[in-house]
């Protein structure tokens, strides 16, 4: 199996991932581009192409049907509608989940056994889907999940104190949506406590700015696509390279019968585990919350 992916969606997330592996250094060695539009599939790619005298990566780009998929290591799937101006990730659900349903019968017919990466909202239903339907193994279905948001998260509390993100150790978990938080109680800037830096009032208004990032963004301009086109970059570079980084994905939790995000550990193999952080009291109550949301809104589809 060669390091091929296959982009299903060439809408603002999926040519925002696409541009940017052209501009980072990767193990990407082709990348085909599906579209439900095959004319703007085909005017993507040479576009694409045309960056290569000055790109970091050496990438053929070119587009495909579902037959690319069958020797591809990764299906990064970008499709679905948009979350417009109003509308929750949840809002989403049904729409999406009939477009999914379709897609992943399709790569699978393939005889694909690659690994899945999945960036469509409502991101963890739509996650749990591909794994339904995909009936691969859990390791090899990943959902995005609040990479982005650890990632609006870091570059806040980075403004907010002049300490390089790099020196931030804090994540979001729990639903891409809503009910996502932050486990305060472990977070820590350069091995000190959060509180050290930052009052408790401060906390919950960053969290709270970091949870509306989404929505001031696609009130602003209409969709949200650089932040997450990159966190799909960070997320093919940790399996392609074997990297076993450390990335709050959306990945199979078998306790509660869903995927949710927490930090895990990504690989070649896709999630080699998925690691639990130890919550207070309050977290606890806020990820049974975020568990349920998820759950419920399976139930809807199911």
């Amino acid at each position: 199996m060669k390091n091929k992916v296959v982009l299903i969606g060439c809408g603002n997330v999926g040519m925002a991932y696409a541009y940017s592996l052209i501009n980072q250094k990767t193990y990407v060695q082709e990348l085909v581009l599906m579209d439900v539009n095959q004319e703007k599939a085909k005017g993507e790619a040479l576009d694409l192409n045309h960056c290569a005298y000055f790109a970091e990566s050496k990438i053929k780009v070119t587009t495909g049907e579902y037959s690319a998929c069958k020797d591809a290591a990764l299906v990064v799937i970008a499709a679905g509608s948009n979350q417009n101006p109003g509308e929750t990730r949840m809002d989403l659900i049904h729409k999406n989940s009939q477009i999914f349903q379709s897609i992943i019968e399709q790569v699978m017919e393939q005889n694909f056994q690659g690994i899945f990466v999945v960036a469509t909202n409502p991101l963890d239903v739509m996650t749990y889907l591909t794994l339904k339907y995909s009936k691969l193994p859990t390791n090899k279905v990943i959902g995005t999940g609040t990479t982005l948001d650890t990632a609006r998260l870091r570059y806040l509390l980075s403004e907010k104190v002049n300490i390089d993100t790099n020196n931030i150790e804090a994540y979001v978990i729990g639903e891409h949506g809503d009910s996502e938080f932050i486990p305060w109680s472990n977070a820590s800037i350069a091995l000190k406590k959060i509180t050290e830096f930052l009052k408790k009032e401060e906390l919950e208004i960053l969290e709270e700015e970091v949870r509306n990032s989404a929505y001031e963004i696609i009130n602003k301009k209409g969709a949200t696509a650089y932040g997450i086109g990159i966190c799909l970059t960070k997320i093919t570079s940790a399996i392609l390279e074997d990297k076993n980084a450390v990335l709050t994905v959306s990945s199979y939790d078998d306790e509660n019968k869903i995927c949710i995000s927490t930090p895990a550990i990504v690989n070649r193999n896709g999630v080699k585990e998925k690691l639990y952080i130890p919550l207070n009291e309050k977290e606890q109550e806020k990820l049974k919350n975020s568990i349920k949301v998820i759950q419920e809104a399976i139930k809807n589809i199911e």
